[in-house]
């Protein structure tokens, strides 16, 4: 009697769907992005296409997390973070972290209807690049010096915000100032009177800005979020941000590896691929523990995220992930470019640019060690009993 084969598993959907977002930024990433690109972008008044950054939104990549009433897929950060891995694993340099992300998710977080209704669409369909100037000094967590007086129903703002991602191009800027008792969020359209932009190119060849606020009127239908939700909206934005851009992180270790495996099977010395030698054979099992320990903890600390919990909770959980790919990532990339030896250090050569990459985006929302001190605090580790 022949025995019948077991019934095989059905397939999460949850999983089905992630897996099919992941295929379908692969294939966008074969056709349109080449890591080579970047070196005619690092050239233009603004290093990303705004015509990609269009077909992006046509996949519905810009508003994968956002509500469907504004046109959004209102999905998940663990299914945004399989889409910009994959991307970013080609060395993309479209905003999709910093704008559909951490903008678009303030925008979506905040208390003002109206603005959302004008906004979101526009970020849905791939008309609009919002970036948020919050940070103020070095560290992610100085203290908020900007303030934003009330006049009437409208406000006035006045500070400076530092390392602004995307810096040119942005059509637009979240700010975050002191309001009252709170945090306010607040909408300033690229070019209102008062708010100058100073560009400086950073690591990976693409600017960054410094915004200066000078009695910039800020109108009631332009205020984000109030005082009231401001913080607690920018804490959730700011969490996905830094889950989002550790998978951005991990798809720039995936590149750099990759292109680092291939070199030790094609290079020859001595008669003999350079790959056959242990001690590089050593080097590089241990760069893929890195990854592949860092892709364990993203998707763990992605599926907590989404489970919910305390402000404190999901603040440690996104720490915690930032702090291991940045790490990881940094070890990825030097070892990277000392795997192949000088031709590594020319310009012409492409594993460059995974390095360059990677030493900004670690840096970006907060070092391995800003996260691990936040991880800390938000843990209750070394408070006193």
């Amino acid at each position: 009697m022949m025995s019948t084969p077991a019934a095989q598993v059905a397939e999460d959907p949850a999983e089905e769907q992630r897996r099919m977002l992941r295929e379908s930024a692969l294939a966008f990433a074969a056709n349109e992005l080449k890591p080579a690109r970047m070196r005619t972008l690092r050239l233009q008044p603004v290093q990303f296409d705004r015509k990609l950054w269009k077909t992006m939104a046509e996949m519905g990549w810009t508003g994968l997390m956002l509500p469907e009433a504004h046109g959004g897929s209102a999905l998940g950060i663990a299914d945004m973070s399989a889409v910009v891995e994959e991307l970013s694993r080609a060395l993309l340099p479209e905003p999709l972290v910093a704008s559909a992300v951490f903008a678009g998710n303030l925008i979506a977080h905040g208390d003002n209807d109206a603005l959302k209704a004008k906004l979101l669409p526009a970020l849905v369909a791939g008309d609009l690049i919002p970036a948020v100037a919050f940070q103020e000094g070095l560290k992610i967590d100085s203290p908020v010096q900007s303030r934003a007086e009330a006049a009437g129903k409208d406000f006035v703002l006045n500070g400076v915000k530092s390392y602004v991602r995307p810096g040119a191009g942005a059509d637009g800027f979240v700010v975050s100032a002191k309001c009252g008792d709170g945090l306010g969020l607040f909408w300033i359209p690229a070019g209102t009177t008062g708010a100058e932009l100073k560009l400086e190119r950073s690591t990976d060849g693409t600017d960054i800005g410094t915004l200066t606020l000078k009695n910039v009127k800020v109108g009631a239908d332009n205020v984000v979020a109030s005082a009231k939700v401001g913080a607690a909206a920018f804490d959730r934005a700011f969490n996905e941000a830094l889950i989002a851009g550790s998978a951005e992180l991990l798809g720039l270790m995936r590149g750099a590896l990759d292109m680092t495996t291939n070199y030790l099977r094609t290079r020859v010395q001595f008669g003999k691929p350079i790959g056959s030698f242990q001690a590089l054979q050593h080097r590089a099992v241990d760069l893929y523990l890195q990854q592949e320990l860092t892709a364990a903890a993203l998707v763990e600390v992605a599926r907590l995220f989404e489970e919910g919990g305390s402000g404190d909770q999901l603040n440690a959980l996104a720490s915690r992930i930032k702090a291991r790919a940045s790490d990881a990532a940094m070890q990825i990339a030097r070892e990277a470019i000392q795997m192949h030896g000088a031709i590594g250090f020319t310009d012409e050569y492409d594993v460059g640019f995974y390095f360059k990459r990677i030493v900004a985006l670690s840096a970006w929302l907060g070092n391995s060690a800003e996260h691990r001190r936040r991880y800390a605090a938000c843990s209750g580790i070394g408070k006193k009993t």
